[in-house]
């Protein structure tokens, strides 16, 4: 394969590593947070993708380090809790070796990634975010020079720019592939 080893993946939650059990991968996650304002009442509505946490045993057994980058509107204090608390809940905190809410502008997930890939003094090549949205997820890796896989979803098929999108996984065990 043509790309280093990838040493410190970015996983997108919502539609990534969870996602709602009523639609599942048929309408985007966000509406769970839309229909209960309570973050613990949607939570409840959230269940864990299946393949997750073997795909995350095996990726923490090669050594890579594991960082969640999820988009959060709350006041950063209160998303960071609640991103915790999510990855608490769904008993998958031990993988990662940080969790983040980032802010609701496209460009935060970008500048967290950097920021974090210098802390630990990797290289953007070393580097990956696999997510589910072309805007928050895809684009913000690739706008910083860092690769990126998009997770398919009926979702997201109907964004006018999914097309420019050249990796993409059907389900996040995929992701092996990749390192």
């Amino acid at each position: 394969m043509f790309y280093n080893m990838k040493k410190i993946i970015f996983f997108d939650a919502d539609g990534t590593l969870w996602y709602p059990s009523e639609t599942k991968y048929t309408k985007h996650p966000v509406w769970v947070y839309r229909k209960y304002s309570n973050p613990h009442e949607a939570r409840r509505q959230m269940v864990l993708i299946p393949g997750v946490i073997q795909t995350l045993r095996i990726l923490k057994k090669k050594g890579v380090k594991l960082i969640v980058l999820s988009t959060n509107p709350r006041e950063p204090n209160e998303a960071n809790a609640i991103m915790q608390d999510s990855v608490k809940h769904f008993k998958i905190k031990d993988f990662f070796d940080e969790v983040h809410a980032t802010r609701e502008y496209l460009e935060s997930k970008g500048e967290f990634i950097l920021k974090i890939i210098n802390k630990y003094g990797f290289t953007k090549k070393e580097a990956l975010m696999v997510g589910d949205s072309y805007e928050w997820d895809y684009n913000s890796a690739r706008s910083v020079g860092v690769d990126a896989l998009l997770i398919e979803h009926n979702y997201e098929k109907a964004h006018p720019n999914t097309n420019k999108v050249k990796r993409r996984i059907n389900k996040l065990s995929d992701v092996l592939k990749f390192i």
